[in-house]
């Protein structure tokens, strides 16, 4: 009787400490967003960092190199990204005045024919107010800017969030093994088998996770790059890219890859006949991704279901913005593993023998 009492009392720990954990988390989720994305891109980073300490390099310096490494490979994204994408908007901007003549002899008159309604806008001021006045777009919205407040402080919370990262991924690179081994004291040696038996699950599901989805990332770009470019779609890199980067949220990717390219395609072309090679690139990525690039560096060990994935998105972009979004795959799979082991445990207590 005991035992059974033992057991129980240690289940009611494991609900009050989950439930103490949500509530924290609540509470502070207004300012988790820099410290869990630090501590993801930490997680992914202290392999090397570790490799280095085995060669007798401090941690320290092991993590100022790793930073150093990233902060570069970051410039020199922004370096080769930015004019390239500058370029894009210049095009757009040049081929705007031919865009807004295709809205005024073919979109508008199959509306008018289509929906029996009436439109006639003054198409010529708006493509001499669009020809005129864009580059003056950033002196305006320089002007009205900061008589917004809210949007104000929402830019400088982002950019105080964008600054605290690198402080707290230093200390987490340099302090892991620390951290790691303190936590590891403060469990209950009668728990201490179960939650480090959790903790390596959770390790490996994480690490096929995040470091097999980076990789689903790049490849899926570059393969989205290459076929719009292949078919001759101007804008094949942003929409390439925008679709690649997409990719880690089911579908997501797809479906507004092929939107913006099926745009862009129609106003490049103006022939339906020319839509057709870029669906056929995006149906081959789609296959791709779900039979060949996903299952070899991820794996199907995850199992989130659909609608799962789906709450999970809302909810932490509810919780945590648009980091949150980015994070919430794989915490819920972190959670999908926990829940598996509590669903065990439950199956075997006497609460659900009795």
């Amino acid at each position: 009787m005991s035992t059974e009492r033992s057991e129980d009392l240690n289940h009611l720990w494991w609900l009050v400490l989950a439930g103490l954990s949500g509530g924290v988390i609540y509470l502070l989720s207004p300012i988790l967003t820099p410290f869990l994305l630090a501590a993801v891109i930490a997680y992914i980073c202290n392999p090397a960092v570790s490799r280095m300490a085995e060669r007798n390099i401090p941690r320290t310096a092991g993590a100022i190199m790793i930073m150093l490494l990233l902060m570069g490979v970051f410039c020199a994204l922004i370096l080769i990204m930015v004019p390239l994408f500058e370029e894009e908007i210049r095009r757009v901007v040049n081929k705007m005045p031919g865009y807004l003549d295709i809205l005024k002899n073919q979109v508008i008159p199959w509306l008018e024919q289509k929906f029996k309604i009436s439109l006639e806008p003054d198409m010529n001021l708006l493509k001499q107010a669009v020809s005129e006045h864009w580059q003056s777009a950033g002196g305006v919205a320089a002007k009205v800017l900061p008589s917004i407040t809210s949007g104000g402080m929402a830019i400088v919370e982002f950019f105080i969030n964008l600054l605290l990262v690198p402080v707290v991924l230093f200390y987490l690179l340099r302090d892991w093994d620390t951290l790691i081994k303190l936590v590891d004291e403060m469990i209950p040696r009668y728990w201490h088998h179960q939650v480090t038996q959790l903790a390596r699950e959770t390790d490996r599901i994480l690490a096929e996770f995040l470091r097999g989805q980076l990789a689903v990332i790049m490849l899926m770009s570059i393969c989205y790059i290459s076929g719009l470019w292949a078919v001759g779609l101007e804008f094949a890199l942003p929409i390439g890219l925008v679709a690649g980067v997409l990719v880690f949220v089911p579908y997501l990717g797809m479906i507004v890859g092929l939107t913006l390219a099926t745009a862009a395609v129609l106003m490049q072309f103006q022939d339906w006949g020319a839509v057709i090679p870029v669906w056929i690139v995006f149906a081959v990525g789609q296959m791709l991704e779900g039979m060949l690039i996903t299952p070899w560096l991820v794996g199907d060990r995850i199992g989130l279901h659909p609608v799962v994935v789906i709450f999970a998105l809302m909810a932490f972009g509810q919780l945590f913005g648009f980091f949150g979004i980015l994070l919430a795959l794989p915490v819920s799979a972190v959670l999908l593993v926990w829940l598996r082991h509590i669903h065990q445990r439950y199956l075997g207590s006497n609460l659900y023998n009795l």
